[in-house]
């Protein structure tokens, strides 16, 4: 049983920068792909961005392209989302998510991934 714990949320002005954490525990973190989702108030839980088990393969929404950086440190067990540019509609709570890596593309839908974390708020502020 995997468990992710995600920190590093907050309040940030619009243009300002956050850095999510993603603490993981309970399996071998470089065989699972990582992921991160958000959700907002009254919307559907969406993909934001993957990174492969090992780290050489990405996958970002598009949204978020050219201002997130998703990265992992296997050696610390740790996943990182890098958030630049913050805009008004980054406000959501965001979530770490792992799935064993099995092969294939990488996961972007919520169901495809069996481990979660409670999350943590971001609010950008205009």
């Amino acid at each position: 049983q995997v468990q992710v714990v995600e920190s590093g949320g907050g309040l940030v002005q619009t243009g300002g920068s956050l850095r999510l954490s993603c603490a993981a525990s309970g399996g071998t973190f470089s065989r699972y792909v990582m992921g991160w989702f958000r959700q907002a108030p009254g919307k559907e839980r969406d993909f934001v961005a993957a990174i492969s088990s090992g780290g050489g393969r990405l996958s970002y929404t598009d949204p978020v392209k050219g201002r997130f950086t998703i990265s992992r440190d296997n050696a610390k067990n740790t996943v990182y989302l890098r958030m630049n540019s913050l805009k008004p509609e980054d406000t959501a709570v965001y979530y770490c998510a792992a799935v064993f890596y099995s092969g294939g593309s990488l996961k972007t839908r919520p169901y495809e991934y069996d481990y979660w974390g409670q999350g943590t708020q971001v609010t950008v502020s205009s």
